[in-house]
């Protein structure tokens, strides 16, 4: 249990129509007295200093351990004006509360019990859910289901582990003998559900951050438009002027259940300026780094020698080749790109064979990946969850060498110990201290 009393704003910094400032620790309910005066009830009343009356308000008090935080917690709901908020946060810390840290709140609630590492790391993952499977898979997460995928491998891994020890400590016992056949298929079968949910990353990560997009082409193509077709609003400047982009303009925005985290491109070619020529520069370096690229072409116009250069740019990436101004005469004969999609910027058309066509660039057409199940959507759960699978294999290759029991278990042990990290059942607090400061405040 924590020894202090924090407190933050637990609701977007902004004007609307409720704030709500948090409180937590085990002086929670002694802060809230000194600055909460109820009116004919235990909820409704006002926020006071003295005598003076800041704000009508709502208080919802919860007793330890039965909060999120599991300590005595009392939300106090205001008026949602800044200066409010702020001023009732001040009243908080003058009477005993000390500012949160970001995502301390659920840091508590690890630290408490109250849910492991993998279901606080979930708590971000839906505050930043951009559509409804990447909210079903964090609610999933937030709920156990990692914790409880990994935690059947791990109670495998300390089963096995446990039968070597007491054959090895206790040789008088008359305990079973070790079949190293048996235990050798048993690890294997551990292996393979290691694998099954380490092939999940790559969705999840999609789900979690979407995708690196890029859109390039030479100057004047359409990139722009396009940008503002798939954005929803005019977030580049259009003009018939070539080379207006000098910059690159980024936007995350939904294509049908994928999130892409566009990128659009100062376009392609020589030129003598020297803006333009860092933003070209600038192209090449987010070509390199994108996972996605939307080549634009322009269909009224014969392929160029600009084209031609970004064909050869991209081949072998994950690219669609865009022929764009399909509201134009053709004058474009494009050949050489594995996917190739026909549209109008402009006006719209051809916008749903793009969803098609990048649904299955990034290979979530057939993706059959229920976003309720198990799902690894981070790199350190990876990276723990990797080093477990290959312990596990350094154990089933030990056994198959002739080595000892000792040294298989040694190996069971190490990657037993990974899959507790993951959970954080055996985590350091430098660790623990990193993870939780990626959380905004008032979490």
């Amino acid at each position: 249990m924590q020894q202090t009393t924090i407190a933050a704003i637990s609701t977007p910094h902004g004007t609307g129509g409720i704030a709500m400032i948090r409180i937590s620790g085990p002086g929670a309910i002694g802060v809230s007295e000194k600055l909460f005066r109820a009116r004919g009830g235990k909820r409704l009343g006002d926020i006071v200093d003295g005598e003076m009356i800041i704000d009508e308000a709502v208080a919802f008090v919860y007793r330890a351990p039965k909060s999120y935080t599991g300590e005595d917690v009392v939300e106090l709901c205001v008026h949602g004006g800044m200066w409010v908020a702020q001023r009732v946060l001040r009243l908080c810390f003058q009477n005993g509360a000390e500012p949160a840290q970001p995502g301390e709140f659920t840091k508590r609630a690890f630290l408490n019990g109250k849910m492991d590492l993998s279901q606080a790391q979930a708590v971000m993952d839906v505050v930043y859910a951009q559509n409804d499977t990447a909210l079903r898979a964090a609610n999933a997460a937030r709920t156990g289901a990692i914790a409880t995928a990994v935690r059947e491998i791990a109670s495998r891994l300390l089963t096995q582990s446990a039968h070597i020890a007491a054959w090895s400590d206790y040789p008088d016992e008359d305990l079973e003998p070790v079949d190293t056949g048996k235990l050798a298929e048993s690890l294997r079968e551990s292996e393979a559900l290691t694998v099954k949910l380490l092939a999940t990353y790559d969705q999840g990560k999609i789900l979690r951050e979407g995708v690196p997009t890029a859109i390039a082409g030479k100057p004047n193509v359409g990139k722009s438009t396009l940008m503002n077709l798939l954005s929803g609003h005019e977030r580049s400047i259009v003009t018939e002027i070539p080379g207006t982009t000098r910059d690159i303009i980024s936007e995350s925005v939904r294509l049908g259940d994928i999130v892409l985290q566009l990128h659009d491109t100062a376009g392609l070619r020589d030129t003598d300026n020297p803006v333009e020529r860092i933003g070209v520069e600038r192209t090449r370096e987010q070509l390199e780094q994108s996972q996605l690229i939307l080549a634009v072409f322009d269909n009224s116009e014969p392929l160029s020698s600009e084209d031609r250069e970004l064909l050869q740019q991209v081949s072998g990436r994950n690219c669609i080749a865009i022929v764009n101004k399909a509201d134009l005469p053709s004058r474009l004969k494009l050949a050489g790109a594995e996917r190739i999609v026909k549209m109008s910027a402009k006006t719209g058309e051809g916008y749903d064979g793009l969803v098609r066509a990048v649904t299955e660039a990034v290979g979530m057409a057939d993706w059959k990946l229920d976003p309720g199940a198990a799902i690894i959507a981070n790199e350190r759960q990876y990276r723990h969850l990797f080093a477990a699978k290959t312990a596990i294999e350094q154990a089933v290759q030990t056994l198959q060498n002739g080595l000892t029991l000792d040294a298989v278990a040694v190996c069971i042990d190490e990657a037993h110990g990974e899959l507790l990290s993951l959970t954080g059942e055996r985590v350091s607090d430098v660790v623990v201290d990193e993870i939780f400061s990626r959380f905004c405040v008032g979490k």
